[in-house]
């Protein structure tokens, strides 16, 4: 039999605590007590009636104590009433003859209510004055364990009493999955490693995009390992004051190698990872140092810790070299947004406890968002559910889906805003010009839907969905995603006049301006300027402006400009000449819109059967 764990000791503030809340308790229902038991609940008379029921012999006993009487009337054996007389005189004197047959008892006076009240006269302010001090004492404890406190590492420990996330729980990061998977076999048979003289990994880079699942694939690798799990953000180092960054990042390694093999996770470690003498992040050192703490616990003089370093980011290209290098972070995992079997199997996960009708498709939805990450489609799956129980439906139905998308995708609709009917046919052939130049171009993504209902911060919008995942993009596309982004200034240019065209294609002249100059300085896509990249580096804020920094001289910067300016002009033309050979068409979609307000890609396929790509604008 196991011996029995002996009971926890109370601490001496606790039993101080205790013993002047009972000391409290005790004196107050003794004050009470004296208050009351002089009277036990009798009824009081005056005593003149006293008096005069005594000398007719009504009253038994009268008991005299002090000032206070206790009258037992005839018939019964114990006081029933109360009264109160002069003290200066005798009950005699008061009106009762001294004939009467009525036995008076005089009781000497009791001294218990005046000791009690002398007694809380001096106690109560001494547990007064001690309960004060013992508040004042803690609160002083409580400032200094703070203040000893302030170096210690934030971190939480994940161990048993968390539900643990496992591989099987995550669905795509395949390739992310099998590189983590390694670290995991190291973690739970280490010996089958160092028999062959390899040793473990001191740190894992996870590198993706936002909401790509890095922390959960964190976790999961503490799941599958089952050993501790340190999880602190980078933000949590650093601090106002020069040196706790670094005392967090020693007591953090020193709690993991007590609970070895442990793993330690920073998410967002750019905040204290990032390069060093950039200037950026203030004007003292306490970034720099705490990184410095990180490298030389990292990969320092001591070896054989058996702790892993799993970091996370999306700006893997501000990270310090020295935190990059191997001893360090030897693996980097780049976590990929989601293809779209993985987009699909991701969606059957979010969807696996939210009931659905049989109009649900999930295959159809992964094939529609591309380049979405799965917090992208965790949020998609939980805007249906909220859809659904809006208009009381005890199921999602594939309607509810499709509005979930495009609501995450593009913004929710705005139907309270009024349009006049002029600002509505022009919107419609805005919208219009967009659509019938992406349908004609044969590089174009098809169009999904167009409509003239406001959505997000946009009059209408025309959605193009790519067929399939693409992981490049040639020189044709971009400039078919040009014209196509400048069909609708063009069609409001050749329906109104130039002079009538309004502000609703600035965020298209913004998107096709900013595709542009990333064709000619990042991707070597330029006609004079072709195979070159000019990439242009963040420098840092001044006067609460982003600077850059220009590897190039000011006559490549005319360059630039006049190439930007060239494929916009020649993006530009191509859209007049596909506009004005297809005006029919373009006349159609646009009552349809001003009819329907929103058309469907097979409507659209059918509104534009008749138009046709000019000579003249396949040789751009």
């Amino acid at each position: 039999m196991a011996a029995k764990a002996p009971s926890p000791k109370k601490k001496p503030s606790t039993i101080l605590r205790l013993t002047l809340f009972w000391a409290v308790v005790v004196f107050g229902a003794l004050i009470i007590y004296a208050l009351t038991s002089s009277h036990d609940n009798l009824k009081q008379v005056p005593l003149s009636e006293v008096t005069q029921r005594a000398n007719a012999g009504e009253i038994t006993k009268i008991e005299i104590q002090g000032s206070d009487l206790k009258i037992t009337p005839e018939g019964s054996d114990v006081p029933t009433q109360s009264s109160t007389k002069d003290p200066s005189s005798s009950i005699y004197e008061q009106g009762l003859k001294t004939d009467s047959k009525t036995q008076v008892t005089i009781l000497p006076p009791s001294s218990t209510g005046d000791v009690l009240w002398n007694l809380a006269i001096i106690i109560i302010p001494v547990v007064l004055i001690a309960a004060f001090f013992l508040f004042m004492m803690r609160q002083a404890q409580g400032q200094n364990n703070q203040a000893l406190g302030f170096g210690k590492s934030k971190a939480i420990l994940y161990g048993d009493d968390k539900k643990k996330v496992v591989f099987d729980d995550i669905a795509g990061n395949d390739s992310a999955k099998q590189d983590l998977e390694e670290v995991v076999d190291f973690l739970k048979h280490p010996k089958k490693y160092e028999a062959l003289g390899a040793k473990i990994p001191k740190g894992v880079l996870l590198v993706g995009s936002p909401g790509t699942g890095k922390t959960m694939l964190a976790r999961a690798v503490a799941g599958e390992a089952n050993v501790p799990f340190f999880s602190i953000s980078g933000s949590e180092f650093v601090e106002m004051f020069v040196g706790v960054g670094a005392s967090r990042v020693r007591d953090l390694f020193a709690k993991a190698k007590k609970n070895s093999p442990a793993i330690i996770f920073i998410d967002e470690i750019d905040a204290v990872g990032r390069r060093r003498g950039s200037g950026m992040g203030g004007g003292h050192d306490e970034r720099e140092q705490t990184l410095n703490q990180i490298l030389v616990e990292m990969d320092g003089f001591e070896t054989g810790t058996n702790v892993i370093v799993l970091a996370a980011t999306n700006r893997s290209d501000v990270l310090d070299p020295a935190l990059l290098r191997p001893g360090r972070f030897d693996r980097r995992t780049n976590i990929m947004l989601p293809e779209r079997r993985d987009r699909e199997a991701i969606l059957k996960v979010h969807f696996k406890t939210k009931p659905v009708d049989d109009t649900v498709k999930l295959d159809s939805l992964a094939a529609k968002t591309a380049g979405s990450s799965g917090a992208d489609l965790a949020n998609i799956a939980n805007e249906a559910a909220i859809i659904a129980a809006r208009r009381n439906s005890k199921k999602i139905s594939n309607a509810d889906l499709t509005e979930a998308f495009e609501k995450v995708a593009i913004g929710p609709e705005r139907k309270t805003k009024v349009m006049n009917e002029e600002e509505k046919r022009m919107t419609a052939y805005h919208e219009a010009g967009h659509a019938l130049v992406g349908h004609i171009l044969p590089d174009s993504d098809p169009v999904h839907k167009v409509t003239i209902i406001p959505r997000g911060g946009t009059g209408g919008v025309t959605w193009f969905l790519p067929p399939e995942d693409r992981s490049y993009t040639s020189i044709i596309e971009f400039k078919d995603i040009l014209a196509r982004a400048l069909g609708g200034r063009v069609a409001e240019k050749i329906i109104y006049g130039q002079g009538r065209v309004t502000t609703g294609a600035g965020s298209d002249l913004r998107k096709a301006t900013e595709i542009a100059r990333d064709m000619i300085i990042e991707q070597g896509m330029g006609t004079k300027l072709r195979d070159q990249v000019f990439h242009e580096d963040n420098g840092g804020m001044v006067f609460d402006k982003m600077t850059h920094e220009r590897p190039y001289s000011d006559d490549t910067a005319r360059e630039i400009d006049a190439e930007v300016a060239e494929l916009i002009k020649e993006a530009a033309k191509r859209a007049e000449v596909v506009i004005n050979a297809n005006r029919k068409s373009l006349d159609k979609l646009a009552e349809a819109l001003l009819d329907e307000e929103t058309v469907e890609e097979e409507r659209v396929i059918e509104l534009l059967k008749d138009a046709k790509l000019p000579k003249e604008a396949s040789q751009y």
